[in-house]
């Protein structure tokens, strides 16, 4: 078979789309309320749920990613950092272990409660939290531990002989809860130990006085979690047959693809938020199935919205990824010039009452070039009709050999 007439496959993932229904909305989800034109053309030629979480695994990114991407996470996922590392460019020794580690506004309020009012820092920018790193690294850093400067809110710190098995939280799990228990055990626990050497910086950083002034968050407390060592993965040609890249703003994604021998694609002013650039994702993807077999395109938009609340917030993100990512796709994949097939799939729910990640099976699409190009019709892509359909995949890696048979 020549490149050329070579079947492509292209994956496109709205973190997070799955959500509940929400007063309001009028009683609809966000993918309800949305409108969703291409996700719909592509669910009419086949619209299903995906159980990317395994029972008894936590809801995270990384679990379900590893499951859309066609790979066990009970097999091989061995903490979230290790594939954020990856990404980074950061080779892990056997001795090393790696931990995400968050800009987040924590509040230390009277009565000795701490809260965290914001995972993100209130969207902080990558300049800002590079700058920041760089400040905690006179601090922090040593000859066991140290830190890596990633994009806007999300680095990276490796401590090496480190605390793999320490009790940590993703911040995103506890917004808004007491966290004072918890921090209370610095004596103890050299997880929280750390975290509080953090406080004294970031409380007086000229970043942070200048963010007070402007009337946004400050990134008050470094906040680690996801701690792992590398894990040994099976390429993806290994185990498929096929050569592929990855496309993200988020180390986490482009590390499992990295471990799977994904090419990562860059593209410039890939954010993670409502404000990426959905067009330089879509051109680079494009750019990518002339050579590569698959390409794995994801945007984070959707599930930072779920996060932070705001129902239409999250409506917007569904929107610009129907918008500005499957419909400029679909066009493209038609001016390839050879057969295809794609999936659209949210990798779990992001509810916006929750403000964290759920696990319900996730709904998904996807359909044939010849499918798409003989449809007149249109099915919702929603929760809903994917449930209403009676296809469920399970367990949830089983959809990429699925989606690259030809199921």
């Amino acid at each position: 078979m020549t490149e050329r007439n070579r079947t492509k496959y292209l994956i496109l993932v709205g973190d997070g789309m799955g959500d509940y229904p929400l007063e309001e909305l009028g009683g609809r989800t966000p993918l309800e309320a949305a409108a969703t034109p291409n996700m719909d053309r592509v669910a009419a030629c086949g619209i299903g749920r995906v159980r990317t979480i395994p029972e008894g695994m936590p809801p995270g990114s990384d679990v379900a990613n590893l499951s859309l991407m066609g790979y066990d996470p009970r097999r091989y996922l061995t903490g979230r950092s290790p594939l954020e590392a990856a990404s980074m460019g950061v080779a892990l020794a056997p001795d090393e272990v790696a931990f995400r580690m968050n800009l987040v506004t924590l509040e230390r309020l009277s009565g000795k409660r701490a809260v965290i009012t914001t995972h993100s820092a209130g969207d902080l920018t990558t300049e800002e939290g590079r700058t920041l790193v760089e400040a905690l690294r006179g601090a922090l850093e040593d000859d066991r531990i140290a830190l890596h400067a990633g994009v806007a809110f999300r680095h990276l710190l490796v401590w090496k002989d480190g605390p793999q098995g320490a009790r940590t939280i993703p911040p995103h799990d506890v917004l808004e809860q007491d966290m004072a228990s918890y921090l209370a055990s610095a004596d103890r626990d050299p997880v929280v130990a750390l975290i509080q050497r953090s406080w004294d910086l970031l409380e007086s950083h000229p970043v942070n006085e200048e963010r007070r002034r402007k009337g946004r968050s400050p990134a008050t407390s470094i906040w680690l979690w996801g701690q792992g060592k590398p894990p040994d993965m099976p390429t993806f040609e290994t185990r498929y047959g096929l050569r592929g890249g990855v496309i993200s703003a988020v180390d986490l994604i482009k590390g499992i693809g990295i471990y799977a021998g994904l090419r990562p694609i860059p593209v410039d002013g890939a954010t993670g938020f409502l404000d990426t650039n959905y067009e330089g994702k879509v051109r680079e993807a494009l750019h990518g199935l002339e050579s590569e077999d698959l390409i794995f395109l994801h945007v984070e938009a959707p599930d930072e919205a779920g996060h932070s609340g705001h129902a239409d917030t999250k409506v917007t993100a569904v929107e610009r990824f129907d918008a500005r990512i499957v419909g400029p796709a679909l066009d493209g994949l038609d001016a390839l010039g050879t057969d295809y097939r794609v999936l659209v799939a949210s990798d779990h729910y992001t509810p916006i009452v929750r403000r964290t990640h759920t696990p319900e099976p996730a709904p998904f699409a996807w359909a044939r070039r010849r499918e798409l190009s003989e449809s007149r019709r249109s099915r919702p892509f929603t929760e809903t009709e994917a449930e209403r359909s009676g296809l469920l995949i399970d367990p949830g890696h089983g959809v990429m050999a699925a989606f690259v048979g030809g199921a």
